[in-house]
């Protein structure tokens, strides 16, 4: 025999599981962590176009970004599109880029930067400002273009590589 009560009694018990999974998700996805599809080939070879990766958006509440990080940031010039590239340079660097060679003056230290770059750049960085280029510099629209971006454009590091299968890792981060 039906029973309304019954019935009644599985669509609540149902809706509770889904209304509890969508505030999850919800809570995971925008504090911390979020997917991220890589479109081009500006980071290759270490991060290639249509890998499926994990971007960590806790970790810089508690600690700043630091020289080497993989980031996801919103393009400065538009923030409804996103980029992934490596920061080179920190708030109060000098950032100089001639030719073929990139070094980065941290005030302490000369940093040159591995790899082939191309370009004209003297720079010193602001406060909460970063400078950022792709591992494939020599087809990488980055902050030799544009310039530095600002640390509140920075959404998160790339922690994971989930897709594809045969490629699945942590990021490697540093220089």
């Amino acid at each position: 025999m039906f029973s309304f009560k019954k019935f009644w009694s599985s669509v609540w018990e149902i809706s509770e599981v889904v209304i509890i999974s969508l505030v999850t998700v919800f809570i995971i996805r925008n504090f911390l962590a979020q997917p991220f599809l890589v479109s081009g080939a500006s980071m290759e070879p270490n991060i290639s176009n249509e890998n499926y990766l994990i971007i960590d958006e806790i970790t810089y509440r508690f600690r700043e970004p630091e020289r080497g990080d993989v980031i996801v940031f919103r393009y400065p010039n538009d923030h409804s599109v996103f980029f992934i590239k490596r920061i080179i340079g920190l708030p109060g660097d000098r950032v100089v880029i001639n030719r073929n060679t990139a070094l980065v003056f941290d005030g302490e230290k000369e940093i040159k930067i591995s790899g082939p770059v191309n370009g004209l750049v003297d720079t010193v960085l602001g406060e909460n400002k970063y400078f950022v280029v792709g591992d494939n510099r020599y087809n990488s629209f980055d902050s030799r273009n544009w310039g530095p971006i600002s640390r509140s454009d920075i959404v998160g590091i790339a922690r994971l590589r989930v897709f594809p299968i045969n490629e699945f890792g942590i990021i490697k981060n540093g220089l």
